[in-house]
């Protein structure tokens, strides 16, 4: 095997991306942190010890072990506590799956894929280039587009979800939480099949 022997039966990591501090709390860049929150009521746990920059829990998985990890490097930074953990573990890349808010998509709508590019998004992006490429399977959660063309992305995508936007997020990231577990216990296509 191309990474040696693993540490301490991890076989996937689980990568839940999001900005960290109170005031991004319920952003739609924090989509992946909140589905870290619907992990942790999944499998009765919290994701709450500190290592490789991140807040980060093992677990199982159907039998698999499981690093969750939710990076506190801010976003654009995210390919340093995954880099980290991936050579700490010896996990390939294709047994890393990344959890990210889409604009692309309509808010609460997911997307599973076995890897592509990052798509604008930045924390992929970084993960792209410190982490061996694309080839890594992905969840991503419809967040919505920009509703007028001069408004910053940034002031977007660090908005909070209103009214009906909120509900449909809080399913979707429940059943992203689902889909996490699906690509680990069944592989990517049935995760794909079940929940594009």
């Amino acid at each position: 095997m191309l990474f040696g022997k693993k540490q301490a039966g991890v076989e996937w990591i689980v990568v839940l991306l999001g900005n960290p501090g109170q005031r991004f709390y319920g952003t739609r860049h924090n989509v992946g942190f909140m589905t870290g929150d619907a992990l942790e009521k999944l499998l009765d746990m919290k994701i709450d010890r500190i290592k490789f920059k991140s807040l980060v829990r093992q677990t199982k998985i159907e039998g698999h072990g499981v690093l969750l990890m939710k990076p506190q490097t801010y976003m654009n930074l995210s390919g340093d506590a995954v880099q980290q953990a991936m050579a700490f573990y010896k996990v390939p890349l294709d047994h890393v799956v990344v959890v990210s808010d889409d604009i692309s998509l309509p808010v609460g709508k997911l997307r599973v894929r076995r890897s592509g590019s990052a798509g604008g998004h930045n924390g992929l992006k970084d993960i792209i280039a410190k982490c061996g490429g694309e080839g890594f399977p992905r969840v991503k959660i419809g967040v919505g587009a920009k509703p007028n063309p001069e408004m910053d992305m940034a002031d977007w995508v660090l908005s909070t979800f209103k009214n009906g936007d909120a509900e449909e997020i809080s399913r979707a990231v429940k059943a992203a939480a689902e889909a996490v577990t699906v690509i680990i216990s069944e592989g990517v296509d049935k995760a794909m099949n079940e929940f594009n």
